[in-house]
C-alpha cells in the first residue's frame, strides 16, 4: 500500500536530503566522489510513497531499471528515499538482503550496487550513540543506487580510496555530536 505525499511534502523531504548531502556528505568530505555528480545534477532524488517492504521492493525495482537504462551523463546515481517504511534500523538492515537479491534477479549485480543510509544507522561493533555511526546517518532511510563503473572510475582517480572509512571516522570524532548539530542537521540521539 502506498500513500501519495503532497508535492510540498516530497519537496521538503528532498530538500532535507539535499542539505544532508551538501553539508555532511560533501561538506565533511565523507564521500570525495559525491561533489562532482551533485554539482552536475546527476543525482536522481526519488521519494517512495511505500508503506510496506513489499511496496518498497517494487519501487526499488523501478529505480534499478531506470538507473540502468539512463544515460550516465544525465543520471549517474539515485537516492531512493523511503520515509514511511523501514524506520526501524534492524528491519531496514534485514531488507538490504532483499535489495541485493533484487539486483541479482534483475541481472544488475556487477553493474549497480546499493549503499545504505538510515537515521539510526549503527555499525555492528558500535554503541547506538557512537559518532562513528554518523558516517551513514541520513535524515530518512535511503537506498543509494550506484553504478559500478562510476565507482571504479572514482576509486581509480582517488589514490587512497581504502582510507576513506578511517578518515571519515576521524572527521566525525573530531567534530563530535555538537559539530554535527552545528551543521544544522538533525541528531537523533
Amino acid at each position: 500500500m502506498s500513500t501519495r505525499k503532497s508535492e510540498t511534502e516530497v519537496n521538503a523531504i528532498i530538500a532535507a536530503t539535499r542539505a544532508w548531502v551538501d553539508k555532511a556528505v560533501i561538506g565533511l568530505n565523507l564521500c570525495p566522489f559525491a561533489k562532482a555528480v551533485q554539482v552536475k545534477n546527476q543525482v536522481r532524488y526519488v521519494v517512495s510513497a511505500a508503506q510496506t517492504a513489499q511496496a518498497l521492493r517494487a519501487d526499488l525495482m523501478v529505480e534499478l531499471r531506470r538507473l540502468s537504462a539512463a544515460d550516465p551523463d544525465l543520471v549517474d546515481t539515485t537516492l531512493l528515499i523511503h520515509p514511511d517504511v523501514l524506520g526501524d534500523f534492524l528491519e531496514y538492515n534485514r531488507f538490504l538482503a532483499t535489495a541485493d537479491a533484487l539486483l541479482e534477479d534483475l541481472a544488475l549485480g556487477g553493474q549497480i550496487q546499493i549503499a545504505s543510509f538510515h537515521p539510526r544507522y549503527q555499525f555492528a561493533d558500535a554503541a547506538s550513540d557512537d559518532i562513528d555511526n554518523y558516517t551513514n546517518r541520513s535524515p530518512y532511510p535511503i537506498l543509494h543506487l550506484l553504478r559500478e563503473a562510476s565507482i571504479d572510475r572514482a576509486v581509480a582517480a582517488f589514490p587512497d580510496a581504502a582510507l576513506i572509512y578511517d578518515r571519515n571516522i576521524a572527521t566525525l570524532r573530531q567534530i563530535g555530536h555538537q559539530g554535527w548539530r552545528d551543521l544544522g542537521l538533525s541528531d537523533p540521539d
